[in-house]
């Protein structure tokens, strides 16, 4: 029996190190990214709903971490609008949460680097995955996050059935 312990120590020894090298997840990363043509329908309706209501608005797409997908603007929206649009989006994308929500609970985050505080960014998820943040601006905050919010809704029935 002695020697039976000895040699399931010994080869617990030696083999054990072995247990140091092996994998036992997947050493990557699976990410799910939107692809241009969805992210192009996205700003295409958001702007598209907020005309319907008489707003001039530019849209903007950003991916998770925050980098322009697809932007589209009213011709006739004023300048400002590009760059808010496109804060916007980038605030709820990297912060994984409404605008709206942010700005009345963190104001520790007002003068964040690029973080814009105003209503109107939604960040984009579907069953479970995050791809990024969608915003509007032009119209009044309240309409700019509904209209962001339709631009979304006009991808859900592919996105919720996307591989």
């Amino acid at each position: 029996m002695k020697n039976l312990n000895k040699l399931l120590f010994i080869l617990l020894l030696i083999f054990k190190p072995f247990n140091l090298f092996s994998i036992e997840k997947d050493p990557t990363v699976q990410l799910r990214l939107l692809n241009s043509h969805i992210a192009h329908q996205i700003v295409s309706a958001a702007v598209d709903d907020c005309t319907q209501k008489g707003y001039l608005v530019s849209a903007a797409v950003v991916d998770r971490n925050g980098n322009l997908v697809a932007f589209l603007r009213n011709p006739l929206s004023p300048p400002h609008t590009i760059k808010v649009s496109q804060s916007k989006a980038f605030s709820s994308a990297t912060l994984r949460t409404k605008t709206s929500e942010i700005a009345t609970r963190r104001s520790d985050l007002n003068f964040a680097p690029d973080i814009l505080l105003i209503v109107g960014g939604v960040p984009i998820k579907f069953v479970g995955n995050f791809y990024g943040g969608v915003a509007v601006a032009g119209a009044p905050p309240e309409i700019d996050e509904q209209c962001a919010q339709t631009g979304i809704d006009a991808v859900s029935e592919i996105m919720e059935f996307a591989d």
